[in-house]
């Protein structure tokens, strides 16, 4: 005689899929969809691709890219030369104009000022290492390959 399974053997439980995890809300939104809405990146792709190498930080750790973007959470992303220190206050998954993506989120000041002395730090090092005028004439070159291989 072959045992017969209970009926609850093949329920999962409230709120979990098929692979046995939480299902999520409508109004949730990974964060390389928030990056890309956000337009810290120009695509999606792009995103997921900083957040995958660990350039974008959440919450001070590093995340996968279906991570769930929540409100008030700190997120580290490179800008340029510099890191940008952000605090999530909408999640929005559209990529709406560049106004509105401003809104999504807000700089905190420590980060701004270390942005700014960055740049003020930039612009002194250009004065340090000035720049010839022109290419070195044949004299010069020679004077150089001769420095070189002392």
């Amino acid at each position: 005689m072959k045992k017969q399974k209970s009926a609850n053997t093949n329920k999962k439980s409230a709120g979990q899929s098929k692979a046995g995890k939480t299902e999520h809300d409508a109004n949730d939104v990974r964060i390389d969809k928030w990056l890309w809405a956000a337009r810290f990146c120009k695509t999606r792709a792009i995103a997921r691709e900083l957040v995958q190498s660990g350039k974008v930080q959440y919450n001070k750790q590093r995340c996968k890219p279906s991570k769930v973007v929540e409100l008030d959470a700190i997120i580290q992303v490179p800008a340029g030369f510099d890191q940008k220190t952000v605090v999530v206050k909408d999640v929005i998954g559209q990529r709406r104009s560049a106004q509105l993506a401003q809104l999504l989120y807000e700089e905190t000041s420590e980060s701004l000022a270390l942005r700014e002395k960055n740049a003020a730090a930039r612009k002194l090092s250009i004065f340090h290492s000035p720049r010839p005028d022109g290419r070195p004439d044949k004299k010069q070159r020679r004077q150089i390959i001769q420095f070189k291989h002392q």
